[in-house]
């Protein structure tokens, strides 16, 4: 694509060559090279710009810059006021707006964006509608699965993977909308046919994220600015003022006012099965004993505004049934083990709201015990050790408090302050820094008619050590410790 045609509807300075030839957009200098655009973008730990000259000696000559960089003379620089919202533009040239081709559903809220992704592109897929995922646990579409680095990609590789599944015959696609995503202008240039707002509640405070809750909550609400439609929960007070810039307003909840009523919400338990039931209710019409595969009354919201998507896309409700009652998300309340005798879950709960949430929807399964092992994140969103260690104490029969993502930070240190929390609220605890060590002592001390959640890694399957990736899978992790035992 010539260059003209990447700059176009782009503000800047400078004199670059219109005519040149621009194989690919690059932020990153590993991945710069002849005609490749370099893009300096600004980040919140690094500046693109002091890596402008090794890109340059990778061959880049063509330079996206928002403050001054050195490079020889015959290196072209293109000043912006804004080098991260100007690669959303790029990159929607680049790729040519592959949005515009799709009808891209949206959903953000502090939990349960990633189970209603899943859900919405379960169902819209058995429903014969091809349909794409992008969020936490990477990108699908068809056959194809890519990995991603963050909930919401930066731009350019959203624009890439919206392009290639509207290449590939997508017709839709349900991705997760982060707060830091529309902080960052990740979004920036996407035509969003649907918004879904799940719920909200304070969380990514602190550290390099948000500032302060106020601020988490503005970015939230931006991004329905942006949507054709919103879907929003009517169970949640800030719903209304979250989704006051959509032009259509479509409401879900439980027992109340809404278009999509969940009324009789029941748990129930087979092997190897947790899951939901309810009775929905949409502008009056009834459709009895919906069941979702998944537990707890968040879930019939996920399962909720997932059918208010669906039928937005022409989906008949009682189409949706089979793939609702089927619907699996790795890392979501995920069984590793459930029989008569025990149960072991994985969950992706990393702060005080979705682990009080999913604790006390276990608690409706009537465990002899509720065992939760969990820890939290270094470097960032403090406000979480808090939140767990009190919860965890409170509704838990024994907390074991191990290593998460401690990365720059002594996992000890940390384990050392949930501990305190867990201790204030009266909660029994072990402490266990080797996660795996710690999940093997959790199986070890279980009790037949107990409960093991294994709260925060959810799908990931690595630790972040000192900048570092450290493998640890706690499916197996888990087995390995109930063979040791005959459980399996």
């Amino acid at each position: 694509m010539l260059l003209q045609q990447v700059l176009n509807k782009v503000k800047y300075s400078g004199n670059p060559p219109l005519d040149s030839y621009i194989e690919d957009i690059a932020y990153n200098s590993k991945k710069a090279g002849e005609d490749i655009l370099f893009v300096c973008l600004v980040g919140s730990l690094v500046d693109g710009h002091n890596f402008a000259f090794p890109a340059y000696e990778k061959g880049c000559r063509i330079f996206v810059c928002q403050h001054e960089v050195y490079l020889p003379d015959d290196a072209y620089i293109i000043m912006v006021d804004n080098t991260r919202e100007v690669l959303a533009t790029l990159s929607a040239n680049f790729f040519k707006h592959p949005s515009e081709e799709l009808a891209v559903i949206g959903i953000t809220g502090t939990k349960g964006k990633t189970t209603t992704v899943h859900i919405v592109k379960d169902m819209l897929d058995k429903c014969g509608i091809k349909t794409g995922r992008i969020g936490t646990v990477g990108a699908s579409w068809g056959d194809v699965t890519r990995a991603t680095v963050n909930t919401t990609p930066e731009s350019y590789e959203t624009q890439k993977l919206l392009r290639e599944m509207a290449n590939d015959g997508c017709k839709a696609v349900a991705m997760e909308v982060s707060s830091l995503g529309v902080k960052m202008n990740r979004v920036d240039n996407l035509k969003f046919s649907i918004g879904v707002f799940t719920n909200i509640s304070p969380d990514h405070i602190g550290g390099n994220e948000h500032e302060s809750f106020e601020e988490y909550y503005s970015w939230k609400k931006a991004f329905f600015s942006m949507c054709d439609v919103a879907i929003g929960c009517a169970d949640d007070e800030a719903t209304l003022d979250m989704i006051e810039a959509s032009a259509e307003k479509i409401l879900f909840g439980i027992d109340s006012d809404a278009n999509y009523i969940a009324r009789n919400v029941r748990a129930f338990k087979n092997k190897n099965f947790l899951g939901t039931a309810f009775d929905l209710e949409v502008n009056g019409k009834h459709y009895n004993d919906m069941q979702i595969s998944l537990p707890g009354y968040y879930s019939v919201y996920n399962a909720l505004a997932a059918i208010a998507v669906c039928e937005k896309m022409g989906i008949d409700i009682d189409d949706m049934r089979e793939s609702l009652a089927s619907v699996y998300v790795s890392g979501r309340t995920e069984p590793v083990l459930i029989s008569d005798d025990y149960s072991i879950i994985i969950d992706y709960a990393h702060n005080g709201a979705s682990l009080k949430q999913l604790l006390q929807t276990m608690r409706k399964y009537e465990p002899k015990r509720l065992i939760c092992l969990f820890g939290s994140v270094g470097d960032r969103a403090q406000l979480r050790r808090r939140e767990m260690g009190f919860v965890a104490g409170s509704l838990c029969d024994l907390s074991i408090i191990t290593s998460d993502d401690p990365n720059f930070e002594n996992p000890d240190d940390i384990i050392k302050e949930i501990a305190e929390y867990v201790e204030q609220s009266g909660g029994k605890y072990e402490m266990i820094t080797d996660r795996e060590k710690a999940i093997d002592y959790a199986i070890q001390v279980m009790q037949e008619g107990d409960m093991l959640i294994l709260a925060g890694k959810g799908h990931e399957k690595y630790q972040k050590v000192k900048g570092e990736l450290v493998p640890i899978d706690e499916r197996e992790c888990a087995k390995k410790a109930l063979r040791s035992r005959n459980i399996i």
